[in-house]
């Protein structure tokens, strides 16, 4: 399979890089889409490129910021994980990210429609090595419901190996393609932002990452602008 060729090219160039976690700043978590957020791992928040999944402990920590996997189950792989096993399954997700982000930049801003499902084979097949199953248990304490059974579907997941760690990231890229309204699916404006969201204002008006970042440096440029061309009048 094309990523996971690209993944074991990837994976070799990681070790070298390691990982930077101690000098850069938290995960972005800005896009109102999880499977945007995962493209949104590597960013240009300010002059420079940041990768958040550079090897397997940086995709551990990314998935504790999302939430995606208990954090049991991190603790668990990374103690039983054989050398090398979590920075490939990182591998994995750089390139599963590199290709969906292909896939995003093609139809963002645009209904999607059926004749893309072609182009999302490569999702549908590590979506197909899921072992997810569930169990019935007791409803946490205050989310009972009257005239309902105090008992509730838990969904699980077999954590066998970390390139599980794969499968609920997949799961929130087959959810924005089948959920999310693609004509909303936007990228910043900011001058080389990297960035995508989902634009959920009413007036569909959502230009920016953010505005303290990406909407404050556009609102100055356009001052500096205006400034020089006041200079030049006045000249």
């Amino acid at each position: 399979m094309a990523l996971e060729r690209k993944a074991q090219s990837d994976n070799l160039g990681s070790r070298a890089n390691g990982s930077a976690t101690a000098s850069r700043p938290p995960a972005l978590f800005i896009a109102d889409a999880l499977g945007l957020d995962f493209l949104n791992s590597i960013a240009r928040p300010v002059d420079e490129v940041v990768e958040w999944i550079g090897c397997g402990e940086d995709l551990l920590a990314w998935l504790a910021q999302a939430k995606l996997v208990p954090d049991e189950v991190l603790t668990t792989l990374r103690v039983n994980a054989l050398p090398g096993e979590l920075d490939a399954a990182a591998a994995q997700a750089r390139a599963l990210r590199d290709w969906f982000r292909g896939f995003v930049e093609a139809h963002r801003g645009k209904p999607l429609r059926s004749n893309a499902l072609a182009q999302l084979e490569p999702l549908n097949k590590v979506l197909a090595r899921d072992e997810e199953f569930g169990r019935i248990v007791v409803r946490p304490r205050g989310q009972a419901h009257e005239g309902k059974s105090d008992l509730e579907w838990q969904a699980l997941r077999r954590w066998r190996s970390p390139d599980t760690l794969l499968l609920p990231i997949a799961r929130t890229l087959a959810e924005l393609v089948c959920e999310e309204d693609f004509t909303r699916v936007k990228g910043c404006e900011g001058m080389g932002c990297i960035l995508f969201f989902v634009d959920r204002t009413n007036s569909g008006a959502r230009r920016w990452c953010n505005m303290a970042i990406c909407g404050n440096r556009a609102k100055q440029s356009a001052l500096r602008e205006r400034l020089q061309r006041g200079r030049k009048r006045r000249g």
